[in-house]
């Protein structure tokens, strides 16, 4: 009966050496392949690349292309309510009243609320429920005449057609 010899493992044979023979080091890795060819890596910033990029494609290479939707914009005009003014009146004819008038020149005034003084509003626009109750309370809503407005008011006054005379062609019988 022979003996049996105690066969020396293959990596006990590798130690030292940091491929352990499986050629170069990154494909023993376990990553997949690392990098690639050609065109690979060519995002945003691959600067080195980007020149090469845009000479071959042009600049619509990178970022989103195509329709996108669009979200709903939120209101962002200021508002107010008639409550609001009431509740705040004394603070509010001092930083915006003139003359009696509470000028609230970039507001829209709403109607949640009553008032019990009568009040000259002078606001961008009103809406028609706070208009009412204005008006009931026997002040007035003036509206706010912005610069384009007052544009297009004197465009539509100087708009006088010149005369011209009519020509009236004859065909031949």
């Amino acid at each position: 009966m022979a003996f049996k010899i105690k066969k020396t493992k293959k990596s006990k044979k590798w130690r030292g050496d940091t491929t352990y023979g499986h050629g170069a080091r990154k494909k023993w890795k376990g990553s997949g392949h690392h990098g690639g060819v050609g065109m690979a890596g060519t995002g945003k910033r691959a600067d080195h690349k980007k020149s090469l990029v845009i000479k071959l494609y042009g600049n619509n290479y990178f970022g989103k292309q195509g329709v996108t939707s669009r979200k709903t914009e939120r209101n962002k005009s200021k508002q107010i309510n008639l409550e609001d003014i009431r509740n705040n009146l004394d603070n509010l004819m001092k930083k915006y009243g003139k003359n009696n008038i509470l000028e609230l020149k970039k507001y829209k005034i709403l109607g949640r609320g009553e008032l019990k003084d009568a009040l000259k509003i002078k606001a961008l626009c009103f809406s028609e429920g706070a208009r009412e109750k204005i008006e009931k309370s026997g002040g007035e809503a003036i509206l706010f005449r912005t610069e384009k407005d007052k544009s297009e008011e004197k465009v539509n006054s100087k708009e006088e057609k010149p005369k011209t005379k009519k020509v009236v062609l004859k065909k031949k019988k």
